[in-house]
């Protein structure tokens, strides 16, 4: 079995989505498993459109009036006249619930963790069944099924912990017991224990696809993106960026974590443990290898293998007398950084504490 998650550019518009099909129909005689993103732009139009309804911006609604035509055009554009009623109904009673969830934010002039994840989960849930519906119709043998179902999290809203033990169980039922050979999933979504809608971050459909390539010990997790691999540098920013055809769990695990956008970086731990190789290729490009991430290849001699960069960082230096000697000083520090829920990148020990945030 294949896990093959497509992110947000590659399912951008009709155009791509049709690509998207065309690959996907290339796994024929094995199970697949297909996780896909909001159409790409959709998730940050999301964010905006609850941001300025929070602030009681009556803007939002012409941001909703954008999301609501992305979504209905590429329907227009993927479905035969035929069928499209009836997709269209489905899609338009969503849109109206993601409208009056906005409303709400606009009524009371904010958005809660909780809300934001509703709204946001749109992107993911709405993508997922128009491109399920488009497969159907092609004579893809498909089954759209509810990521909510499959990835149980705690109730931690924005970045909730993936409770792997019940998920990988879920998983197992739902995808063995699913008699279609592709299983389309909407990336980024999982629910709580208790029912509430969660999501796993900027990124989670990456880890959504590990989350779920681990729970079955798939063959392989495709990761299909607008780059062909992981580079040696940003290559929007260097001219000389030259892909790199095999890296390590680990290495790639560093590239991501300090700026490496092509791959979330939580994505590699699900599969870590099982050995699942993962490949990043470029939906554009789909004959090119891209790159192909497994335990430690690195060749004799090649102890680097790619340069990134993290924006928006700071770097903060603790130091003086009185941190001499003091038993717990690093734990009470720690700690309210951890209450303020910021993340820290680097730690360098020296004669002071010495972080980067």
């Amino acid at each position: 079995m294949k896990v093959l998650k497509f992110g947000g550019t590659s399912v951008a518009n009709s155009k791509n989505i049709t690509l998207v099909k065309d690959i996907v129909s290339k796994s024929e005689g094995e199970k697949t498993v297909v996780v896909v993103s909001a159409l790409g732009g959709i998730t940050d139009l999301l964010l905006n459109t609850a941001s300025l309804a929070a602030l009681q911006d009556d803007t939002y609604k012409t941001f909703l009036k954008e999301i609501e035509d992305r979504h209905l055009n590429t329907i227009k554009e993927l479905i035969s006249i035929n069928s499209q009623s009836r997709v269209l109904s489905k899609v338009k009673s969503e849109l109206n619930t993601l409208e009056t969830l906005l409303e709400g934010a606009f009524l009371i002039g904010e958005t809660t963790p909780r809300l934001s994840d509703k709204i946001v989960s749109y992107g993911e849930l709405l993508s997922s069944f128009i491109i399920g519906e488009f497969f159907t119709e092609a004579g893809l043998d498909v089954a759209h099924k509810d990521s909510r179902d499959l990835i149980k999290t705690d109730d931690v809203n924005g970045k909730a912990a993936v409770n792997f033990e019940l998920t990988n169980q879920l998983c197992k039922d739902l995808i063995t017991k699913t008699p279609h050979r592709i299983i389309i999933l909407a990336g980024f979504i999982a629910s709580s224990e208790n029912g509430g809608l969660t999501t796993l971050g900027r990124g989670g459909s990456d880890y959504t696809a590990a989350i779920v390539a681990a729970a079955m010990n798939a063959e392989l997790l495709e990761i299909w993106t607008d780059v062909s691999g992981m580079y040696t540098a940003n290559p929007k920013l260097v001219k000389q960026a030259k892909p790199i055809p095999h890296i390590s769990y680990e290495e790639a695990m560093e590239l991501s974590h300090f700026g490496a956008k092509v791959l979330y970086p939580p994505t590699i731990q699900p599969v870590l443990a099982k050995g699942i190789s993962i490949q990043i290729k470029n939906t554009f490009e789909p004959e090119n290898p891209g790159t192909i991430i497994t335990k430690n290849k690195n060749e004799k001699g090649k102890t680097v293998r790619g340069i990134t960069h993290v924006e928006n960082i700071a770097l903060l230096s603790l130091e003086g007398p009185g941190m001499v000697g003091i038993p717990g000083i690093s734990k009470r520090f720690f700690e309210v950084l951890s209450q303020s829920n910021i993340s820290v990148v680097l730690i360098t020990p020296v004669s002071y504490t010495h972080l980067t945030l």
